[in-house]
């Protein structure tokens, strides 16, 4: 018996326990719960260039509903956006905008976005921040939810705020500010 004691002190010394609940796998870490690590709060500043027209666009319709539905709800498009320091697309690259963005409401411009910012310079390359939420893209500023992170932002959540610097009603290109703040370990 005091072999079987030692042996689960061990084990939760080593901070890994593996326990099966109505056969269901679980996996708890007692460590990881009990160490403490310092949150961080990143604020971060770029521009999102939307570019359906030209020789190469950076957004694509993939999807159109099969008849014409009210303000284009079903549209659905995928991007990979450069992300610059600067409004001007030839301004220095810091990542990219890749997922997907949807026409969601048929009562208002509301969509759907589902996108990851994906970092490629500084500390934060090879990094990404993802959003999940409702862009009412005609407002003057909007709110969308940060959900997550890797590398550098794992366990993220925080918000970003896009304002639209220009767009072209004919093309359909836009240039959107993007203001995002982080809260990452």
């Amino acid at each position: 018996m005091a072999c079987f004691a030692t042996f689960a002190c061990y084990s939760i010394i080593l901070s890994t326990t593996f326990t099966t609940i109505h056969g269901i796998f679980s996996e708890q870490s007692l460590l990881s719960l009990s160490a403490k690590r310092m949150e961080k709060t990143t604020s971060l500043h770029f521009y999102f260039h939307d570019i359906h027209d030209g020789e190469n666009p950076t957004a694509m319709k993939i999807v159109e509903p099969p008849n014409e539905s009210v303000g284009g709800f079903g549209t659905t498009f995928m991007a990979d956006n450069p992300l610059t320091e600067g409004p001007e697309l030839s301004s220095k690259l810091v990542g990219r905008a890749q997922g997907i963005y949807a026409v969601a409401s048929q009562h208002d411009s509301g969509l759907l976005m589902v996108l990851n910012f994906a970092f490629v310079d500084g500390m934060y390359n090879g990094s990404t921040v993802s959003i999940l939420g409702r862009n009412p893209f005609m407002e003057a500023i909007r709110e969308m939810p940060i959900v997550g992170g890797t590398r550098v932002f794992q366990y993220a959540r925080g918000y970003a705020l896009a304002k639209t610097f220009s767009m072209s009603m004919k093309t359909g290109d836009a240039v959107v500010e993007y203001n995002v703040s982080v809260l990452h370990y």
